[in-house]
């Protein structure tokens, strides 16, 4: 391969692995003068196994030393390369979005680990990640300063390149979904609480954010009832009715999957005898509900962490 798609396979820019083999000597094994780089399988595991120490905050030089004497890759005792003539014009992309990587703006260094290992579709190092960053940040800070940004960047490019994308971001979606279930999975009870109920909207596919919320509340011991995507009207009204929950949040991801009519039977909705009625807090969360027609009588928080907030003193109270 050449470097230009050896970049865009690895998620980082031709510049970065230029550089690389400039300073470290991290370059083509094979490589003859006068001829263009072309990477071979061995060579693009050593540039894997940089990317991956790097994106643990190994400093770039410590990760060069520690892939060359092949603790990285297994491979690879070669001198650093000198000044070469110059590379050759990388491909182009395919599509209208240009460079396979993901710009994620300024974030933490395992938000960009988590999008260059999804480029490269490396799941085990995305798994990795997550769990990681599930056990060192906690499930709040874990979704707002890592998983959420990585995903904003696959579902931008996604929009720009279209279907050739969509393996990324299907990868990345699988993963952050399996960690925040696991997540939200607690051997010992929880507290003896009203529970709260978690639904997308009737046409509503999307759910990581119900996940991360479901994380959220383990993590604090509320305990919760996950519907998931798509849940009918009749069987959401029939779950409240059943579960009498302390709290029910509704997701739409986009305007049209937001159900005002629906949501206002759910805030009217009531349980229990007669005399000592029950109604729950609503919760309408997502895109799909706009700040200046948000359906009355529901609450409506601007983060993961005012939502958890919100519940916890309402189902405590």
């Amino acid at each position: 391969m050449p470097t230009g798609a050896v970049a865009r396979h690895l998620g980082v820019s031709p510049t970065t692995v230029r550089s690389w083999e400039r300073r470290y000597g991290i370059g083509p094994a094979g490589r003859r003068p006068g001829h263009h780089r072309r990477w071979s399988p061995a060579d693009i595991a050593v540039l894997e196994a940089m990317c991956r120490l790097t994106a643990r905050g190994v400093p770039p030089a410590e990760a060069a030393r520690v892939v060359l004497a092949g603790e990285g890759a297994g491979r690879r005792t070669d001198p650093p390369a000198q000044p070469d003539a110059p590379a050759a014009t990388a491909p182009a992309a395919t599509g209208p979005g240009g460079s396979r990587a993901l710009h994620v703006g300024t974030v933490r260094p395992e938000c960009r680990g988590l999008a260059r290992a999804a480029v490269r579709l490396d799941a085990p190092e995305v798994a990795r990640i997550l769990q990681e960053v599930l056990a060192a940040l906690g499930p709040v800070d874990a979704w707002t300063e890592v998983m959420m940004p990585a995903l904003r960047a696959v579902g931008r490019k996604w929009a720009t390149d279209g279907e050739q994308y969509v393996e990324v971001e299907h990868l990345l979606s699988w993963h952050v979904a399996t960690a925040l279930r696991a997540a939200a999975v607690r051997p010992e009870p929880l507290r003896a609480l009203p529970p709260v109920l978690l639904a997308a909207m009737p046409a509503e596919q999307h759910t990581l954010p119900l996940d991360a919320v479901a994380a959220g509340l383990t993590e604090r011991a509320v305990p919760f009832r996950m519907l998931g995507a798509a849940v009918p009207p009749r069987a959401l009204l029939d779950a409240v009715h059943r579960i009498g929950p302390g709290a029910v949040m509704l997701w739409a991801q986009s305007p049209q999957t937001a159900d005002a009519g629906l949501v206002r039977h759910v805030v009217h909705a009531v349980w229990g005898p007669r005399g000592s009625r029950n109604r729950a807090l609503v919760l309408a969360t997502g895109p799909g509900w706009g700040r200046s027609d948000h359906p009355e009588g529901t609450a409506a928080p601007r983060s993961l962490l005012s939502a958890l907030d919100l519940i916890e003193r309402t189902v405590t109270a």
